[in-house]
């Protein structure tokens, strides 16, 4: 392979979805299987890593006691507890329940980013950053159609 070939095949893999990178989790489906749970808008964020429009979820604004659950397997996800105003148009927490999210880096968008996903089902649900409030400096912004609300 040629030095051209080498880092066209380096640039073209950063951009793949996450999607294509191997994983194995607990729940499984087909793609189709994954379309009929999901619908073709939560399937779109879920599966194929994009991104829904700020403001476009009413969990933004939802600040009921609850937990979050994944909308792939129904995994308890976030506390709301743990939910505040980020101010960005998505859901944003300042920590995952124990055993939760899987994080994985992301680099598309030529920028280095924290992808979270679902541990149980791979789902991707949005990004983790440092510039959350206290006690934990993070802020976890999800897509809100990767989650399901449980009223406490």
């Amino acid at each position: 392979m040629n030095r051209r070939n080498f880092i066209m095949t380096g640039a073209i893999a950063a951009l793949m979805p996450a999607t294509l990178r191997a994983e194995t989790f607990e729940v499984t489906h087909t793609e189709a299987e994954w379309r009929s749970i999901l619908g073709p808008d939560a399937f779109a964020v879920m599966r194929q890593h994009k991104t829904e429009a700020a403001h476009s979820s009413p969990l933004d604004k939802n600040y009921a006691p609850g937990v979050y659950l994944c909308r792939g397997c129904e995994l308890p996800l976030y506390s709301s507890a743990a939910k505040f105003d980020s101010g960005t148009g998505w859901p944003s927490f300042t920590r995952p329940l124990p055993d939760a999210v899987g994080t994985m880096p992301d680099d598309t968008w030529f920028t280095r980013r924290t992808e979270v996903h679902c541990r149980r089902c791979g789902g991707h649900l949005g990004h983790v950053f440092d510039d959350g409030p206290q006690p934990t400096g993070k802020r976890y912004c999800m897509n809100g159609i990767a989650l399901v609300f449980k009223p406490a």
